[in-house]
C-alpha cells in the first residue's frame, strides 16, 4: 500500500478553464508529476479531498478535454 501524499505544503494551479463564476473550477499541483502523482482539488473547498491521478492518466485526461470528449454534444453523438 502507498502512502498518501502530503499536500499540506502544495503550490496549487488552477485549471485555465475555470473562470467567471460557474462554479466548476478545479486545482492540482503540478510539482507532484515528478513524483508520480498529480492531486486534484475543487476550488471551491481547498481543506477538502484531493484526487490523485498518475501523470499518463492525467495527460490522457486533459487530451480529451481539448479534443472535446466531455462536451454534451460529443456525448450526444
Amino acid at each position: 500500500m502507498t502512502q498518501p501524499l502530503n499536500l499540506s505544503g502544495a503550490t496549487w494551479t488552477k485549471s485555465s478553464h475555470s473562470g467567471g463564476n460557474s462554479g466548476n473550477c478545479i486545482e492540482w499541483a503540478p510539482a507532484f508529476a515528478s513524483r508520480g502523482a498529480v492531486p486534484v482539488r475543487d476550488s471551491k473547498d481547498p481543506d477538502g479531498p484531493a484526487l490523485t491521478f498518475t501523470p499518463t492518466a492525467w495527460a490522457a485526461f486533459t487530451q480529451g478535454i481539448r479534443a472535446g470528449e466531455f462536451d454534451e454534444r460529443h456525448a450526444l453523438s
